[in-house]
């Protein structure tokens, strides 16, 4: 099937035109999103062969590697791999171990396994179909360690044999995602040449010294992972769709299912129980959210300017974890909601939980992301506290007791009244509130911490569970702004109308899942979350007038869907 996309030009999408593809990076992230409605397996092969191998040559190599390289790997003439992640170090890529020590008098690299916890392990495509492989290892001259640079090492030859010096293992059976061939990678001294080297970041120059466009080592290493964030569009997109399509399945179903009625009537679909729609509708909602979200870091990262990277790379790792844990909890729910038809494979809940069951995992750890981001929103509150003085403390102190006294009055604490809990600006006032309260928080805990002599591994270490809070709120506040900000922008009412009673359950839906933290803050009290339940209640009602058309207007293909699963009234 790869072989087929890659014949229509779709593999070769973002690469640049003059060496075959569209440069057109934002059609990439639409095929893979597409792709994704049909086979998941099918849309991991793709991205490992054209998005991880193909793009960590775009991305890490120079023109002579791109006019070398990229026209075979979007006609898939040459399938490789992308190999960063080792047994022993996983998330941590700045201490991987496999060594590439240059040899100055052959101008040569050898790539090496030192031991067998350094293997190259969950390598897609290195089981049975990769010829080559971007391998990520560090650079050793003359004994001296430049950290992890990439290097194009061959595999296989063009028949498909393993090459000398390299083993291959396969991973074995999967949850899912078996038509991913997963592999195990060693090197036993493997020598490449220099030209080798993916050297947009760092080279050797002709007297064999380490030489950057990029004097500082940790920028460097941050700067060449940057550069592939777009697999955290990806992949958070590959999830949406999934999830999508279970929506699709479980709330047509509830739709026709029928079950129980009033006494002497006729039974009534599932999906007019509350319950059921409580169970449903604001997932339905999320997902709409997070659609809303994915094309605005989408757009982000296509027009990107060097100044917004960190922000944006961290915006991409947060929205990677929000968007898949919204897919692993959606796809549970709907599978429920359809009882024992939902267990039976041919309505695809088995496939879409186990091959998505994943994608918490690859392109980042969702656990770690979530410190990246954190670390990220801190970094101004880390320069302010490495600074702090009295001036400094009581201007935050004041800026806090203006917004405490406005918006922590008994009037709006306790104010229930309707058109109050479902304006967009209480919705997006409470999110922001709840970003700062977090992140700064967090921040004058870790400054204590840091103050009481620890040093930052273990103050982090110790507020891990409190950063996750800022990223979660950081993360709601976006999707909030960018539902909001599509709701204002829709011009057909009829459309509009409906997708701001979305937006109104994803905001109240939010807020009833922090109501303790909101309590605990002093920025609610009980009556006025009990009153926000119930608008919650109101909103599912209203939505599930519409639910139907809200899923069919995902365009899912009815082949990508489920067999008939009810029974004819």
């Amino acid at each position: 099937m790869c072989n087929i996309l890659a014949k229509e030009g779709l593999g070769a999408t973002a690469y640049p035109k003059k060496h075959g593809g569209q440069d057109d990076i934002e059609a990439y992230f639409s095929i893979m999103e597409t792709l994704s409605y049909h086979d998941l397996s099918l849309v991991i092969k793709f991205g490992v062969q054209f998005g991880l191998w193909g793009m960590s040559i775009q991305s890490l190599g120079t023109e002579k590697h791109y006019a070398k390289y990229l026209k075979d790997i979007g006609s898939l003439k040459l399938p490789g791999c992308f190999a960063m992640t080792e047994t022993n170090h996983g998330s941590n890529v700045k201490s991987l171990e496999t060594t590439a020590i240059y040899d100055h008098k052959t101008k040569t690299f050898t790539i090496n396994t030192p031991h067998k916890l350094a293997r190259k392990e969950y390598i897609g495509n290195a089981a049975r179909d990769g010829q080559m492989a971007t391998v990520f290892a560090k650079l050793i001259i003359d004994g001296k360690d430049h950290g992890v640079n990439a290097f194009i090492v061959p595999i296989r030859d063009s028949k498909n044999n393993v090459l000398e010096g390299i083993t291959i293992e396969g991973c074995g059976h999967k949850m899912g995602l078996n038509g991913v061939d997963n592999g195990i990678i060693y090197f036993d001294n493997v020598i490449i040449p220099k030209e080798n080297m993916l050297d947009r970041f760092a080279s050797i120059n002709s007297k064999g010294q380490f030489v950057s466009p990029i004097a500082s080592d940790n920028r460097r290493f941050f700067t060449m992972l940057g550069t592939l964030v777009g697999g955290r569009i990806g992949v958070p997109r590959s999830a949406l769709a999934a999830a999508k399509s279970a929506l699709t399945i479980a709330i047509r179903y509830g739709d026709q299912r029928r079950q129980f009625g009033p006494q002497g009537g006729s039974e009534v679909p599932i999906l007019n129980y509350r319950i059921h729609q409580r169970r449903l509708m604001p997932y339905l909602a999320k997902s709409y959210a997070v659609h809303f979200a994915l094309q605005y870091v989408t757009q982000r990262f296509v027009k990107r300017q060097e100044s917004e990277m960190q922000e944006i790379e961290a915006l991409a790792a947060g929205m990677k974890a929000y968007s898949t844990w919204n897919t692993r909890d959606t796809i549970q729910e709907c599978r429920e909601a359809c009882g024992g038809k939902g267990y039976l494979s041919e309505n695809r809940f088995d496939a879409l939980k186990n091959d998505t069951e994943v994608y918490t995992t690859f392109e980042g750890d969702n656990t770690v992301l979530m410190n990246l981001v954190a670390k990220n929103r801190l970094t101004e509150f880390r320069n302010q506290f490495g600074e702090m003085n009295v001036l400094s403390l009581f201007n935050y102190v004041v800026d806090q007791a203006k917004t405490s006294i406005t918006y922590k009055n008994p009037f709006a604490t306790r104010n229930t009244d309707e058109n109050h809990l479902i304006d967009s600006e209480f919705h997006i006032h409470a999110f922001t509130f709840r970003e700062k309260e977090t992140q700064a928080s967090a921040a004058k805990r870790i400054k204590k911490l840091l103050d009481s002599g620890l040093d930052s591994f273990d103050a982090f270490n110790i507020a891990q569970h409190h950063l996750i809070s800022v990223s979660q709120a950081y993360l709601e506040r976006i999707v909030l702004e960018q539902f909001q900000l599509q709701v204002e922008n829709t011009k057909d009412e009829g459309c509009k109308a409906v997708l701001k009673k979305l937006c109104q359950l994803y905001a109240l839906s939010t807020l009833e899942k922090n109501a303790s933290w909101y309590l605990e803050q002093g920025y609610m009290e009980g009556v006025k979350t009990k009153a926000i339940r119930k608008s919650v209640n109101q909103l599912c009602w209203e939505i599930r007038q519409n639910a139907v058309p809200l899923v069919n207007a995902f365009n899912i293909p009815e082949s990508c869907l489920s067999a008939p699963i009810v029974t004819k009234q």
